[in-house]
């Protein structure tokens, strides 16, 4: 390829490589004139890095040099080589006139990320129904009992965090009724950063199909080296119905796993509880709180 004799010429004068690669708001739209290998009218055929790009890719990685691969785009990429060879992947998104300094900043550690997926990345369109199935069974993090490449709510920092005590409070939840969950988070590293901490909840004995899944609630928190606080949630009982077959919000009685973690697929703190009663139809969906001590 014409760019690919005077990139690797400078790729082998560096000594750490900075591949910026992905796909462009010119390719993926909705009814575009486009006509690209991957691509039809603005539709993703592939969702894998570009094929001219992952060869080029590789043979930087060929290089025996530090490799950071930076995403543009704006859908999830499959890129499932590089995760399995590359050292580290920032994903930038379409980041506006900004996101050179932005990027700058996490790659040289003047910055500690903390931002997390807000889609799951697959790691094949295999793994996907047809593009022509509209139901929701194997797709997002709610409905998907795959292995993704990157789940829902995942991400990286320049430092760890520990979850423990969880505690859900009261044992058995009612119509109309709040629950507490809280879990203390604790900065493990030796750097300041961001966690964000994570509430799941899963319908164990659902009288009808319902998510593997679902976000209820998050919160980000900033904490110092060694440093702890309590994060609780307050969640209302009435955020765990659904629509029934007459179209009517409902909440079923059974069992709730509460599941709290740092993304959808990493969750080391689970517990219990049930709701009493009988099935009832509610006018109105309460939203969580959160506080942090």
């Amino acid at each position: 390829m014409d760019y690919e004799t005077p990139a690797l010429e400078a790729a082998g004068k560096a000594d750490a490589i900075v591949a910026v690669m992905g796909i462009s708001p010119r390719l993926e739209g909705e009814e575009m004139p486009v006509k690209v290998d991957g691509f039809e009218g603005g539709d993703r055929t592939s969702i894998g890095l570009p094929r001219l790009q992952e060869e080029f890719l590789k043979k930087l990685h060929g290089m025996g040099k530090p490799v950071a691969l930076v995403l543009l785009n704006g859908s999830a990429l499959a890129v499932t080589w590089a995760a399995e060879h590359i050292p580290a992947i920032v994903e930038a998104w379409y980041p506006g006139q900004a996101g050179g300094d932005a990027l700058a900043d996490v790659l040289f550690g003047d910055y500690n990320p903390g931002g997390r997926l807000p889609v799951t990345y697959y790691r094949s369109v295999d793994d996907l129904p047809p593009f022509d199935d509209y139901r929701m069974e194997g797709r997002t993090y709610r409905y998907f009992a795959g292995e993704p490449l990157f789940p829902f709510g995942y991400g990286l920092s320049y430092t760890t965090f520990e979850f423990r005590d969880l505690r859900i409070r009261p044992a058995q939840g009612t119509i109309g009724g709040q629950m507490t969950v809280g879990a203390r988070v604790t900065n493990t590293g030796e750097l300041a950063g961001d966690e964000v901490v994570q509430l799941y909840v899963s319908h164990l004995d659902a009288a009808v199909p319902r998510p593997l899944k679902e976000l209820k609630g998050f919160k980000r928190v900033h904490l110092e080296p060694g440093e702890s606080c309590v994060v609780t949630f307050g969640l209302h009982i009435q955020q765990l119905g659904y629509y029934d077959e007459t179209m009517q919000y409902a909440i079923h009685p059974g069992t709730v796993e509460v599941l709290v973690g740092r993304s959808s697929q990493d969750l080391p703190l689970a517990g219990r509880f049930e709701i009493a009663g009988q099935k009832t139809k509610v006018n109105k969906v309460f939203f969580s709180h959160v506080s942090v001590k």
